[in-house]
């Protein structure tokens, strides 16, 4: 905080920093995994920080949380199962709840208090956990899908953290080898893949590892995330068995639910890579 009431977080990697002008601290706890703070802001509604990153703020979380789940579950032929790993905001599971075809999902929180403190400060994205297709397991996610069974799921989410701390073993080959081998064929694992240009290198490890690990397709989506760092950030989708070009647009022209940013376009917008990003990542 400075003197003039801002919330600044630096990103000395980057050389680049982003700031909210806030009124006031309204929760802050130390859980046995992070620090969490929550703070009112003058515009953007409320902030959820973790750990002095900002996670979430009311006003622009929409554009991450559609574009985690929405390409993802129109470019599936019918996602019975899908999987959320972290996502204790809970947007995401709002948004796959949103799938009439969807019977089941699974969120796999490794902090309670994330979810709590978005039920208390965030309750328009826990809408949908009373939904009866909806399971909250707080458990360690990695371990969880090391268990999971077998060809069992259609859908994998890994709505994380930055890669450190809880979150930094989800960013390696072993756990998209555990994801491989718990999804059907055709089925797709979406990892939140940073900002194409502050974590380029992040980025190329992480299709190194989801290619180590088995998985045949993958695509890069960017879409604007304007409370994170660069603004710009990045969705990367993994498929088993089954190319990842083409999609149900026509499902996605007629979805009969709203959405703030994805539609149909901006699917087809998304799938674009802009020139250095392909020179970049393609093989």
């Amino acid at each position: 905080m400075t003197t003039q009431q801002w919330f600044d977080e630096r990103h000395d990697y980057a050389g680049s920093s982003i700031g909210f002008r806030v009124t006031q601290r309204l929760h802050a706890e130390q859980t046995p995994f992070q620090n969490i703070e929550i703070w009112d802001s003058t515009d953007w509604g409320k902030l959820m920080v973790i750990d002095s990153c900002m996670m979430v703020t009311t006003r622009d979380n929409f554009f991450y949380h559609e574009m985690m789940s929405h390409p993802a579950l129109f470019t599936h032929p019918r996602a019975r199962r899908v999987v959320i790993i972290g996502g204790g905001d809970c947007g995401t599971l709002r948004e796959v709840l949103k799938h009439d075809e969807v019977e089941s999902a699974v969120q796999v929180e490794i902090d309670e208090r994330v979810t709590r403190l978005a039920e208390q400060y965030f309750p328009e994205l826990c809408e949908s956990n009373n939904d009866p297709r909806a399971q909250l397991l707080f458990i360690d996610g990695i371990k969880w899908m090391a268990e999971c069974e077998p060809e069992s799921l259609d859908i994998v989410i890994v709505d994380s953290t930055d890669p450190i701390g809880p979150a930094e073993g989800l960013f390696n080959e072993t756990f998209y080898r555990s994801c491989l081998k718990a999804l059907r064929h055709g089925g797709i694992l979406v990892q939140q893949s940073e900002s194409p240009l502050a974590h380029l290198p992040l980025l190329k490890d992480i299709r190194k590892a989801m290619k180590g690990a088995g998985f045949q397709a993958m695509r890069t989506l960017t879409f604007p995330q304007p409370c994170y760092p660069t603004g710009w950030w990045s969705a990367t989708l993994a498929r088993k068995g089954v190319d990842l070009s083409d999609f149900r647009e026509r499902g996605a022209e007629m979805k009969q639910f709203a959405t703030q940013y994805y539609n149909a376009e901006i699917h087809k917008a998304a799938l674009a890579m802009p020139e250095f990003l392909k020179a970049a990542l393609e093989d």
